[in-house]
């Protein structure tokens, strides 16, 4: 499935360009997501998923295939397997940058293919979820921008988060509030004909 989302980050563009093309500094700010090394313009990670009462571990890769740093235009592709073997995940990501006054606007074109439990929820409230999902980690960017730059780290030195402290991506928790967008209207329309049925059965009672 082909999706698109568009993203505003309060720094300047060669700011933030460098900063999405550093994996140990983007993945905190990913939900769920864990990095486990770092190899030139690979990488490994994990990222865990919550449905409910069950959370899978999916164990993946990716690598920036493309880098257009004088387009401010890069493409990433991952490939991530559930380690209990029930679904996998394919995507090749767009990032392409421009500068927008004092702001850095960025378009998202992704093409994701998933297999497996999270695939129940349809393109629509992939979709929604995947830009809720993209706010979120855009606002944590933007904070890590504003703040004091971060200490350089040493190449070979893997992540240090502990995959045990990631607290899982609840995909629940994001598609609620789709999917009251989606089911609110009919409740609504649902509820003036039980409010107009009342009213007809009420005045045929008094006739």
């Amino acid at each position: 499935m082909q999706l698109e989302h568009h993203v505003s980050v309060p720094a300047p563009i060669d700011v933030v360009w460098g900063a999405l093309l550093d994996p140990e500094r983007v993945a905190p700010c990913m939900p769920g997501a864990t990095l486990t090394g770092v190899d030139g313009d690979s990488f490994t990670g994990t990222m865990k998923v919550k449905l409910g009462p069950v959370v899978l571990l999916y164990k993946g890769t990716g690598t920036f295939t493309e880098r257009d740093e004088q387009a401010r235009r890069a493409v990433l592709k991952a490939a991530a397997k559930d380690s209990r073997g029930n679904g996998t995940v394919n995507a090749t990501v767009t990032i392409t940058l421009a500068q927008e006054g004092d702001k850095t606007s960025g378009t998202v074109a992704t093409d994701l293919s998933i297999t497996g439990r999270p695939a129940q929820f349809g393109r629509g409230m992939i979709a929604d979820v995947g830009g809720k999902i993209l706010e979120q980690f855009a606002a944590c960017l933007s904070d890590k921008l504003a703040g004091p730059a971060a200490a350089p780290v040493a190449e070979a030195e893997p992540a240090t988060v502990p995959e045990s402290e990631t607290e899982p991506l609840d995909l629940v928790h994001y598609a609620r509030g789709s999917a009251l967008k989606r089911v609110g209207p009919l409740i609504v329309a649902a509820m003036l004909v039980l409010l107009i049925g009342a009213l007809v059965r009420r005045l045929r009672s008094r006739d």
